[in-house]
């Protein structure tokens, strides 16, 4: 196994895009149906890749998911730089707690995105 991407289910997808890109994510593949509206897009920032999904585009095919927007599930995204990173994105997005270290030696703060979903972006000394 070399790495895992996570398809995120939402309802909004050019919403999701926009608010990824704040966080320096871009867009290398799109998926767009015959009538021209967006369904899946692949978004990446260096070694980390996120899949989102709609929703609607899987409709009647995997049941299992059913839930609506969010969930319990935190991605956690390890880095470098987390300090500058932070300054970056702490006043455009939802920041649920600042800078903190932690008990096992982490430096982390935790987001939540447009979806509902929990990101904690970690820095290990």
């Amino acid at each position: 196994m070399k790495s895992i991407s996570p398809n995120i289910f939402v309802n909004d997808l050019a919403e999701t895009i926009t608010f990824y890109t704040k966080l320096g994510f871009s867009v290398i593949h799109e998926v767009t149906t015959s009538e021209g509206e967006k369904v899946f897009a692949m978004m990446t920032k260096e070694s980390v890749t996120f899949l989102f999904q709609t929703f609607a585009s899987i409709e009647g095919k995997l049941p299992m998911v059913h839930r609506a927007d969010g969930g319990s599930l935190l991605l956690y995204v390890s880095m470098q730089n987390i300090r500058e990173y932070y300054e970056q994105v702490r006043k455009q997005v939802n920041v649920l707690t600042g800078l903190e270290k932690t008990f096992y030696g982490a430096t982390e703060f935790s987001i939540c995105d447009n979806n509902n979903y929990l990101l904690t972006f970690a820095e290990h000394d």
